[in-house]
């Protein structure tokens, strides 16, 4: 009888410990990495906040969790070492769902198809894509944008392709001559132009690419995540996020208001 009720009173004592462990970590934050510079998808405030498309998609996850998301800016390659490495438990900075960034990462559904655009001072004579020829183009280092330039760097025909760590220092060096052309995400650069004046979009390239949130390679929080992605999606608020932030409601059927699975490949 003793024996058992010392059994009993382990199991017990077994049952608390796992149920405090399981409620301490329902109640520790989303350590989410974010690019800080990144309009309208995120951006750093002076204050230290973060606000953005994607900064209140994470902030409704975290809710719907639960939980509360903390924010922390990284540059755009340090990203990939944090979610390898574990340091967050998510990223967001309009990342497109890649095959080769798949083998060492896990990605949630994706809510937004992308398209590049190229950038320009305005008054260039660049006015398309074939106009690069010739030129020399910027691009983010380990962007989507700068892996679709150098596989197509003979069919472009560019003269030189600059990497860079901050789209602030790639505007610059734009701005300053030092480059003809950048090429990134359609909307940021759209969004960054509204800031300042003499650049422009010159050409919007349709990629088919798809933006997603990238998590440690088979995370357990991913399925959670990705479902709650879903009823987002389901229930209009991703949509309205979308509208607030983009200025226009997400087209019907679009990735932005239907429930996808985790991705496997870059195009399922």
């Amino acid at each position: 009888m003793l024996f058992q009720r010392r059994s009993i009173l382990a199991t017990m004592v077994g049952l608390t410990i796992a149920f405090a462990a399981t409620a301490v970590r329902a109640n520790e934050p989303l350590r989410v990495g974010a690019y800080p510079a990144n309009p309208p998808w995120q951006n750093k405030m002076e204050d230290g906040s973060f606000e953005g498309f994607e900064v209140d998609i994470v902030n409704e996850i975290a809710s719907r969790m639960g939980r509360e998301a903390d924010i922390a800016g990284y540059d755009f390659r340090a990203l990939f070492v944090a979610t390898a490495s574990g340091r967050v438990d998510m990223v967001i900075s309009s990342l497109t769902i890649t095959d080769e960034r798949l083998e060492n990462q896990s990605f949630t559904q994706p809510y937004i198809e992308g398209a590049l655009g190229v950038g320009v001072k305005s008054g260039s004579d660049i006015k398309s894509l074939s106009g690069l020829a010739g030129k020399r183009v910027g691009a983010i280092a380990t962007s989507f944008g700068e892996g679709w330039l150098k596989e197509r760097e003979g069919e472009i025909g560019y003269s030189a392709l600059n990497s860079y760590d901050t789209v602030a220092n790639m505007l610059t060096d734009l701005r300053a001559g030092r480059v003809d052309a950048v090429v990134n995400d359609v909307v940021g650069l759209r969004y960054a132009f509204t800031q300042s004046e003499g650049l422009e979009v010159a050409d919007e390239i349709v990629t088919g690419e798809r933006f997603a949130m990238m998590m440690p390679k088979d995370s357990p929080l991913l399925e959670e995540v990705n479902a709650t992605i879903g009823e987002m999606k389901s229930d209009g608020t991703m949509a309205k996020l979308y509208e607030r932030w983009l200025g226009t409601p997400p087209a019907e059927g679009s990735l932005t208001v239907t429930p996808l699975p985790i991705p496997t490949s870059a195009t399922e």
